[in-house]
């Protein structure tokens, strides 16, 4: 919270807890933000300048199909607009600048929260944060090597005698929505593990509603990918069972291991547990006698 402290003899001392008032957090936040945005904005400035390079390879699975040579005899995507091609220039510059920026605003995302939380919570925060980034890369990855597949099967149903002039802002909106709901669908089973960790959902609900839960899986995966691609939404499906197996046999063992240390696992909520036997009497002031 260092970014708010005011300098001055009238400046009240550090709360050890880390409490502050509601002005104060309020001023902490704004300034977090503040560094954020600047981290964001110089990082779309190599954005910018890397924009061919990265432009190169999102439109890759578009020119992999025979729809991208239709119009031209090579691969082409068309734009209306007078401004549109620099509106995607930023749109891109933006993306690959919240990558690069992603250490400066998740620390400052982590340093406003830190202090509300407890040492445990803490740990468990860190740990969450770490699986939760790999996996949310996983799945847009998976997203970019199945995009060929999907966009050869959509693309395969065009009428005999028609061209595919497929708009450049709406290519790469597919491109940003296939990445997204790949990567946060990847992050299903980390909340369902979070929440077993919190006490909320036990590994016997699961087990119990295993079955609908992968019937929604599949159900899910229909609804969000784009077209209703039937490729797309097999290949974000499959993985989600994989996580949500895992996921699953992870909060197994966990309840598993909590029940073996604890001494009273094996009493019903109805059954009194054994305590020591005084046989010594007490007098009336309640004291041994």
């Amino acid at each position: 919270m260092a970014l708010l402290k005011r300098s001055g003899k009238n400046s009240p001392p550090p709360d050890p807890e880390g409490r502050m008032p509601l002005m104060d957090h309020l001023r902490e936040l704004r300034n977090r933000i503040l560094i954020s945005l600047a981290a964001v904005v110089l990082a779309m400035v190599v954005g910018f300048l890397v924009f061919d390079p990265v432009w190169a390879v999102l439109k890759e699975p578009y020119c992999s199909t025979e729809a991208s040579r239709q119009l031209t005899g090579e691969c082409s995507l068309t734009y209306t607009g007078i401004f549109q091609s620099f509106f995607i220039t930023l749109k891109v510059s933006a993306m690959v600048g919240m990558i690069i920026a992603s250490p400066v605003w998740l620390y400052q995302l982590w340093g406003f929260v830190t202090p509300a939380l407890y040492s445990k919570e803490k740990r468990y925060a860190i740990t969450f944060l770490g699986l939760a980034v790999p996996l949310f890369v996983g799945g847009a990855f998976l997203a970019y090597v199945i995009m060929d597949t999907s966009l050869a099967f959509l693309l395969s149903f065009s009428v005999d005698g028609s061209v595919a002039t497929i708009g450049i802002d709406d290519y790469l909106d597919y491109i940003l929505i296939m990445i997204v709901i790949f990567g946060v669908s990847f992050e299903l089973p980390l909340v369902l593990i979070f929440l077993n960790i919190l006490g909320v959902l036990s590994h016997a609900t699961v087990a119990k509603h295993r079955r609908m839960i992968i019937f929604l899986m599949f159900v899910f995966g229909a609804v969000v990918t784009p077209g209703g691609d039937p490729m797309a939404m097999i290949g974000l499906a499959l993985p989600m069972i994989i996580l949500f197996v895992a996921a699953e046999l992870f909060m197994y063992v966990r309840e598993k291991r909590a029940a073996k240390n604890d001494e009273f696992a094996d009493l019903s909520d109805d059954e009194a547990s054994e305590l020591p036997v005084d046989e010594e009497p007490l007098d009336s002031e309640g004291e041994r006698r």
